[in-house]
């Protein structure tokens, strides 16, 4: 299996198979190439790579993009973290953790984005 094969089956199983749809189906010549780097490399030689569990790749992710403030792609791996087991109490703890590395303005909004996932999952958003 080739490295984009290997990270869209990565990508599917983390993000879920209707959102990377969704994303495919946005390529055109402008993003393609995009798409087959962020596919092939990061979630095809990155995310499969043995020396982190997936469950500690997501902390890691939320807690990195809290401080890049990174709006969009914090939502999507807050439903990539529930996905990859982790609790929303200890994504709770992980947003606690970036106010004090990051900043109150990074974490308050991070709790903000959070919540609006955990209210579209629960079907209240």
């Amino acid at each position: 299996m080739d490295s984009f094969d290997a990270g869209l089956k990565m990508r599917m199983k983390v993000l879920g198979e209707a959102h990377v749809k969704r994303s495919l189906a946005d390529v055109d010549d402008f993003n393609r190439d995009l798409q087959q780097l962020v596919t092939g490399f990061g979630w095809g030689q990155i995310w499969t790579r043995p020396g982190l569990s997936l469950r500690e790749r997501s902390v890691l992710n939320l807690g990195m993009l809290t401080a890049l403030n990174r709006p969009h792609e914090f939502k999507v791996h807050v439903r990539g973290a529930l996905n990859n087991g982790v609790t929303r109490e200890e994504i709770r703890e992980v947003l606690l953790q970036t106010a004090l590395y990051c900043g109150f303005p990074a974490a308050i909004e991070a709790f903000r984005l959070a919540r609006e996932v955990f209210k579209d999952i629960d079907g209240k958003g």
